[in-house]
């Protein structure tokens, strides 16, 4: 017999009750619990998942609130070749989703589902992805068998009562179901429904696999509902940036992975840049709408984040380093003696011993690592010092630029400016990234990753870029569009550029640049920041270094880089916008012209 905890379920919308009750004799579910977001329900959870093993608690005095998780050693990553976007007409989801038939999909997952929570106990989890009382927002219910989820979800997204409160009696909300079945990886499948406003993740206890209002909703599902609706979703951080007069404008980037991108987002000024800020607004994912100043205004849909941890320091990123003091989740990391954590590329020495992230002794010269090179924390947005105070805003912040970069050691220069927004969605599409040893054990792969979005774009790619240019007709005052690179070589294989805290200086020119204030020069592939436009006191860059390898436009390299993306744009098939094709034929005429 099904038991419902608390007896009366704390809503009377009969669309989400009737669905509960579905898939909880689905999945043969011994208890159902309604989850309300409380500080004591954490507290109870908590201690519910350290009794049963799903997660550690660690030392309460050096990390007070956090706790430490471990994933099967086979699910440690988003499992990109078991997403599948699941239309009914399969040209729907186009060249760059694994495509499965909706009946297909209900039935294979569904067998997997039916069951699978026998002894276990089925968390409803309703959460709120934007700001509560925005008409920008959209809800979703996740139900779960995962104490470790429920943790993590109620930091990434505002939930409980007030997701319910928000919903009311409506129909409308995404409906995602997540078991961890029995974890096997030959039975894993992350299922999205975009005509159903459906998404079903079993076999995997994995965040990104099963933290659905993140990757699933705010991007795959969210992406579809924006076309639909005329906004975007995007794979973007947002950041404010002031001035020492305390004038702030606001920047989105997209960036592939390894590319800096949270980074980025937490940005601190180089002392040599006394006055300025950057505030934090989101640090992955960004919606935008447009507002009725004609302007793109964007918000931040999460309410916390799950970052990657190698690497991640108090050089790199000094404001993640604090914000991940208390209250966070560590998974698949290094776990001291002493109660801590630690893993590869943070501060100090490593420890002498430790538990690696297979629950294994781990010493210096165990010859492995420590965590794996995925391990994440999860950790709430408002302990960030640098949050920005609008990251609440309903209205969201109004976006002066976008940022596109990757990772390419030639050819893209520092910065360059789009000619105009088509020309820039062109740049969003053919953006690249350079694979590192660390991804994929060779070096120099350029890979195409449009809006960074190749694996989240819930729809036909050349749909997307579609959309992008019909958005750019609705705005009446677009952003201007940019493109960055932050890891030219040079013919040592050094770095030209020193990055980290040092990227504001091309952020204010980028700044500059919308305000019509900075100087730029035409190019071939855009317009080129001036001679000494860019504040180079501090970084022990030279002017020389800068105009001829920074921002040097090699005619051989970009030819080569228009024949390279010629091959990813023939493979978007005819759903290609004329316009992107158009924009590539005119690079390519601009470079043969010897601009």
């Amino acid at each position: 017999m099904l038991k419902i905890m608390p007896q009366k379920p704390p809503t009377k919308n009969t669309h989400l009750i009737s669905w509960i009750e579905e898939i909880a004799r689905l999945c043969g579910a011994e208890a159902v619990q309604w989850c309300d977001g409380s500080e004591a329900e954490r507290k109870r959870l908590t201690e519910l998942a350290v009794e049963c093993g799903e997660v550690e608690a660690l030392d309460p005095q050096k990390l007070p609130g956090c706790l430490y998780g471990r994933s099967a050693a086979h699910d440690v990553a988003r499992v990109e070749h078991l997403t599948y976007i699941c239309t009914r007409d399969k040209k729907d989801a186009g060249p760059t989703n694994h495509w499965m038939d909706p009946r297909e999909a209900y039935e294979k997952a569904g067998g997997i589902l039916k069951g699978s929570m026998r002894g276990r106990t089925l968390y409803v989890v309703p959460f709120v992805m934007g700001i509560p009382g925005s008409s920008f927002n959209k809800i979703g219910v996740e139900l779960t068998d995962s104490v470790y989820v429920v943790l993590n979800m109620r930091i990434m997204a505002r939930m409980g009562s007030v997701a319910l409160k928000e919903l009311g009696d409506s129909p409308n909300f995404t409906r995602g179901v997540h078991s961890k079945a029995d974890l096997d990886p030959a039975r894993r499948m992350i299922c999205h429904f975009p005509e159903d406003n459906t998404i079903w993740s079993v076999g995997s206890n994995y965040g990104g696999n099963v933290l659905l209002g993140k990757k699933c909703l705010a991007l795959r599902i969210a992406s579809w509902l924006g076309r639909k609706e005329g906004w975007l979703a995007e794979h973007m951080m947002i950041v404010g940036i002031e001035n020492p007069e305390g004038e702030i404008a606001y920047v989105a980037g997209a960036f592939p992975s390894q590319c800096g991108k949270t980074n980025l987002a937490m940005l601190t000024p180089p002392p040599s840049m006394a006055g300025y800020r950057v505030w934090t607004v989101g640090d992955d994912i960004a919606w935008l709408r447009v507002g009725d100043d004609g302007r793109l205004w964007a918000v931040n849909p999460e309410a916390g984040f799950f970052g990657v941890a190698p690497g991640t320091n108090s050089k790199t990123n000094p404001n993640a380093m604090a914000t991940i003091r208390r209250n966070t989740i560590f998974t698949n990391v290094l776990k001291r003696p002493d109660g801590t954590v630690w893993w590869e590329g943070m501060d100090g020495e490593p420890p002498t011993e430790g538990i690696d992230w297979l629950g294994k002794k781990w010493t210096p010269d165990s010859g492995t690592k420590g965590a794996h090179p995925n391990s994440r924390f999860t950790a709430p947005a408002s302990q960030c010092p640098s949050i920005s105070p609008e990251w609440e805003n309903p209205q969201g912040v109004p976006i002066s630029a976008i940022v596109f970069g990757g990772r390419r050691a030639t050819t893209e220069p520092l910065v360059y400016q789009s000619f105009n927004w088509r020309h820039g969605v062109y740049l969003g599409a053919t953006m690249s990234s350079e694979t590192t040893s660390a991804a994929t054990g060779k070096v120099g792969v350029v890979r195409r990753d449009p809006m960074a979005m190749l694996p989240f774009c819930g729809y036909h790619v050349g749909d997307y870029f579609g959309h992008w240019l019909a958005m750019g007709k609705k705005i009446k005052h677009p952003p201007l569009i940019f493109h960055v690179n932050w890891f030219r070589m040079d013919s040592h294989g050094k770095f030209l550029w020193p990055g980290f805290g040092e990227n504001l200086r091309v952020l204010r020119w980028v700044i500059e640049r919308a305000k019509g204030t900075a100087g730029a020069v035409e190019s071939a592939i855009g317009y080129l920041p001036a001679a000494r436009s860019i504040d180079l006191g501090g970084t022990g860059v030279s002017e020389e270094t800068l105009e001829r390898e920074l921002l040097r436009v090699d005619k051989k390299e970009w030819v080569d880089e228009v024949i390279s993306q010629s091959e990813f744009l023939r493979s978007v098939g005819e759903a290609l916008p004329a316009e992107i094709l158009e924009e590539h034929h005119a690079l390519l005429r601009r470079l043969e012209g010897g601009k």
